[in-house]
């Protein structure tokens, strides 16, 4: 009898190694990345305030109906870039799977043409965590000197700003906190050094996110 294929898991391009194990998937969360990858309260800002200018300038004369025929189609247009770039954020969450091993990180993502990124931990320098209020959080990873990603292929998974030294993030996740804490664990555990201290990624943040502390050293 010929012997079964091995199993690819969801969002791997190859069958597990033996010994490997996954110790997390996830992807990016709707809301997130409506409002943070795609900036949904700017544009919806830059489109308010549009239509108040346009409105104004109308209204000058003193006819309040020319001041809704242009504040109108401006606002309909805001909310069609909106339904747009809502559906870019359900497309991003349907297509990217984050996988967290005791080895590496595995990133699959792209919407048109899927790509996988493989992220050894002896890769990486380090990983860091901006929580938000809601409970989800970026967790950019630090690679070590030498190692880069071109930051076209990461977007819009990549820390932002970071262009010459680009940092692969898993973007706006549930419960970051925990899967932060995982990760930290899990390069600990590969380099062997648990109890070592463990360095920070500073990252800026608004008054109602929360800094989260829990960072992993990389592997040596």
């Amino acid at each position: 009898m010929k012997k079964p294929e091995p199993f690819s898991p969801r969002g791997l391009p190859e069958p597990l190694p033996p010994g490997e194990r996954i110790l997390w998937q996830g992807a990016p969360t709707v809301t997130g990345a409506f409002s943070r990858i795609f900036h949904a309260r700017l544009v919806t800002a830059w489109f308010a305030l549009a239509a108040l200018v346009f409105g104004g300038l109308a209204a000058s004369d003193g006819s309040y109906a020319s001041a809704l025929a242009m504040a109108v189609p401006t606002l309909a247009i805001g909310a069609g870039a909106l339904a747009l770039l809502l559906l870019f954020s359900w497309l991003v969450h349907r297509t990217t799977v984050y996988t967290i091993t005791d080895r590496r990180v595995v990133m699959r993502v792209g919407i048109a043409l899927p790509i996988t990124l493989n992220l050894p931990y002896a890769m990486t320098e380090g990983a860091g965590l901006r929580g938000f209020s809601d409970g989800s959080g970026d967790l950019p990873v630090q690679m070590k000197a030498g190692e880069r990603v071109a930051y076209l292929h990461l977007w819009p998974h990549a820390r932002p700003w970071h262009v010459t030294q680009p940092e692969p993030m898993l973007r706006s996740i549930p419960e970051a906190e925990k899967v932060a804490a995982l990760l930290a664990r899990a390069l600990s555990a590969y380099a062997g050094q648990a109890d070592a201290a463990m360095p920070v990624i500073k990252t800026r943040q608004r008054a109602t996110d929360r800094q989260g502390a829990l960072v992993a050293a990389g592997a040596r």
